[in-house]
């Protein structure tokens, strides 16, 4: 028998298309969806056991695993998902208002750089995969079946760089700027990957601020990847 979790979705847009993301990964790399009543957004998803998320291991050892994981989640994908230069175009529109609505928490040129790095990279794209934009080391957990499996995806399609921004990005293996760097170096080099670091800057940026708060970690971080104190 198959353990199972019930999840119930907030109603966002980033989530909206996570049931078919789970479908089309099939359990490669991911919990597999077991059921989808979409119109109570609610899904029966393979529990992992025992579920202690990656974030638990060493930098390095975690990174073993993200590397090895990665490339089973770009499947060339259609449908419904909402494409990464769609995407783009709203960051660019909303994070100029949200910086003003937040107070103008950080510099102003923050914003322009983002906004330079995101128009160019949303137009030189390489080839379309499916992408998710939320994959953390608290979003991959130990399982049964397989050792890491990725959960709670935010999929866009768009080119295979962008897919390792969340884990350059995020706290969960450690906030300083040589864990950052760390983390960007090997999965660009590792992988193959170009641009992450600038994908890293425009979607950190895009989300460093949410409704009325403020990410002050995010833009840290972004001084770090621009090799500033």
């Amino acid at each position: 028998m198959t353990g199972a979790v019930l999840k119930m979705q907030f109603p966002d847009p980033e989530s909206e298309h996570e049931a078919a993301a789970l479908h089309h990964w099939n359990g490669d790399g991911t919990a597999r969806l077991l059921a989808h009543d979409p119109d109570r957004r609610a899904l029966l998803i393979e529990r992992c056991d025992p579920g202690t998320p990656l974030r638990v291991l060493p930098l390095d050892e975690a990174l073993d695993a993200v590397v090895a994981l990665l490339p089973r989640l770009w499947p060339p994908a259609d449908g419904p998902f909402l494409s990464l230069a769609e995407a783009v175009a709203g960051w660019i529109v909303a994070l100029p208002a949200a910086w003003e609505r937040a107070g103008r928490p950080h510099e102003r040129r923050l914003v322009g750089l983002a906004l330079d790095l995101l128009y160019g990279l949303a137009d030189c794209q390489g080839e379309q995969v499916l992408v998710n934009q939320d994959l953390h080391a608290a979003n991959v957990l130990w399982a049964t079946r397989e050792p890491w499996l990725a959960i709670d995806p935010k999929p866009l399609v768009g080119e295979r760089e962008f897919s390792a921004v969340p884990m350059v990005r995020g706290t969960e293996l450690g906030h300083s700027p040589a864990a950052v760097r760390r983390r960007l170096d090997r999965l660009s080099a590792e992988l193959g990957l170009d641009q992450v670091r600038d994908w890293t800057i425009g979607h950190t940026m895009a989300w460093s601020i949410a409704g009325d708060t403020f990410f002050a970690e995010h833009v840290e971080i972004v001084h770090w990847l621009l090799d500033q104190p």
